[in-house]
């Protein structure tokens, strides 16, 4: 039996096309080194043996609204190139996110980025439709494109028009 209390979630994908190795790019999926690359990008890691991305680690970011949003990172493996989070912003949304890496030609990495957006309330459903919808969630993924390979190829931050 199918239930959606709140309304139907929201999955949304993006490819990119990183202009790295898969070896390059997976390091860089990590919620310290992200600040590396990505302009705007802000956390607290709460849990990290190694102080990097790793299976349990639990870090929190600020939501689009203010609120404090919590992230999983449920699966990371280099061999498989995979990494997995799942992340709540209390009240309104439960995401679960999936990174996958694989080679691309020319020494650069295919990264098919999935997310699921549950809302976990009415207000969550708007939050979802405003701030997850189709368009931008397609734009802030070519934001991060744009900003990885600018960050590879430079070694510096693009900054946000």
């Amino acid at each position: 039996m199918k239930t959606d209390r709140y309304g139907e979630r929201a999955e949304r994908s993006y490819t990119q096309r990183i202009e790295a190795s898969p070896e390059q790019v997976f390091p860089l999926l990590c919620p310290v080194r992200e600040a590396e690359w990505l302009d705007g990008w802000s956390c607290e890691l709460i849990h990290s043996a190694s102080g990097f991305a790793e299976d349990g680690c639990v870090f929190s970011t600020v939501a689009a609204n203010g609120a404090d949003t919590v992230w999983i990172i449920t699966r990371h493996s280099f061999a498989e190139g995979l990494v997995e989070f799942v992340r709540v912003t209390a009240g309104l949304v439960a995401t679960r996110l999936r990174i996958e890496l694989r080679p691309a030609p020319g020494d650069a990495t295919t990264v098919v980025i999935r997310y699921l957006h549950t809302p976990l309330s009415e207000a969550g459903a708007r939050f979802i439709a405003e701030h997850y919808s189709e368009a931008a969630s397609h734009s802030a993924m070519a934001w991060w494109e744009r900003s990885m390979n600018h960050f590879l190829a430079s070694g510096t931050v693009l900054r946000a028009e």
